[in-house]
């Protein structure tokens, strides 16, 4: 019963809980455009609901980006996070990108519903940009030949657990890093109302050259960053420190606090392989407890282009995550 559709390619994905019923929001791209490779700069997002993250109901397009004339995204509208704010309504953040910059540029952008379908952002939906007194902690230039993008996407939102704001992780890079592959970030902000946001220097940064769809949450007395990359982004350092032979997956930074020191977690890649099985992947607390969501890749020959039914996600004595398999937990 994994999310799928005949027509459409579905990627990243994020949810959030409402009574007893979860929405779920998805990158699509039509099928039509043959190379999988080309969704990126098609994407629009979709909506679907379920009462047990296996059993979905389509609902449709629910954002896309600005199609009245120039704007900071009006190219993309990529993943994001969606929170319930204090004011009652449901506020997502998205990444963005501008035409004008041949989408190279990303920015992090803010729309609101009463709903959870129908977004109306806020102003002109620009949320977040690498500016103010902290941006020089970040790579803000795209160079050519020394990375594809200016990496400023995939915001996660949650609430700040020592007062009354909040919290946005994003993937992000650093500057002055000789080794491309070693100047992956986690770029953090702070907000007190979800509307202004004060840019922070990075919460983590190295092992990686990019570390993608960060998701932050605590279980117990740790806190977990979730984040997925490819084989060919592990740094040198990370090879030497870590046996593995390279895979393409999902993995995780543990930390006793929400603004850290984060470390990467020991041990083998918390759901990797080669070719790459799930990509872009999260875990939610739904129905039965820890699961992991994400979408199946494969690579551009196989590309699965669907949302994967949730597996079970355990954490041992040690703090650490453990993803079953289907078969693994039946047994």
């Amino acid at each position: 019963m994994s999310f799928k559709h005949k027509d459409l390619w579905f990627w990243d994905s994020w949810y959030v809980q409402d009574g007893d019923i979860w929405h779920g929001y998805f990158l699509q791209a039509p099928k039509s455009l043959i190379d999988p490779d080309a969704r990126h700069l098609n994407a629009t997002q979709r909506h679907a609901v379920s009462r047990d993250l296996t059993n979905w109901t389509d609902m449709g397009t629910t954002f896309e980006p600005q199609r009245n004339g120039a704007a900071w995204d009006d190219s993309t509208t990529w993943t994001g996070s969606v929170v319930k704010g204090d004011d009652g309504l449901w506020h997502l953040f998205y990444t963005g990108t501008q035409k004008s910059e041949q989408s190279l540029y990303q920015r992090i952008g803010h729309a609101t519903s009463k709903d959870l379908h129908n977004w109306t952002r806020v102003g002109d939906g620009l949320a977040l940009d690498l500016t103010g007194p902290n941006a020089d902690c970040y790579e803000k230039d795209h160079a050519i030949g020394h990375w594809h993008d200016r990496a400023m996407r995939d915001p996660w939102v949650t609430r700040d657990p020592d007062g009354s704001g909040w919290l946005m992780y994003f993937t992000a890079r650093v500057p002055g890093v000789p080794e491309p592959n070693a100047g992956g970030a986690v770029g953090f902000a702070t907000s007190p109302d979800l509307v202004t946001w004060t840019l922070q220097p990075p919460v983590f940064h190295g092992g990686f050259g990019q570390l993608e769809v960060p998701q932050v949450f605590q279980v117990g007395a740790h806190w977990y960053c979730l984040f997925c990359t490819g084989s060919y982004h592990w740094s040198d350092q990370y090879r030497r420190d870590n046996p593995e032979t390279p895979v393409t997956g999902t993995h995780y930074l543990i930390a006793d606090h929400p603004r850290g020191p984060w470390r990467i977690a020991p041990g083998p890649f918390l759901d990797g392989a080669e070719p790459c099985r799930r990509y872009a992947a999260r875990i939610v607390d739904g129905p039965q407890g820890l699961v992991i969501l994400g979408f199946a890749d494969s690579g551009k020959a196989t590309f699965g282009g669907y949302v994967m039914d949730p597996e079970p996600v355990s954490i041992g004595p040690d703090g650490l995550l453990h993803v079953e398999t289907l078969a693994q937990a039946a047994e």
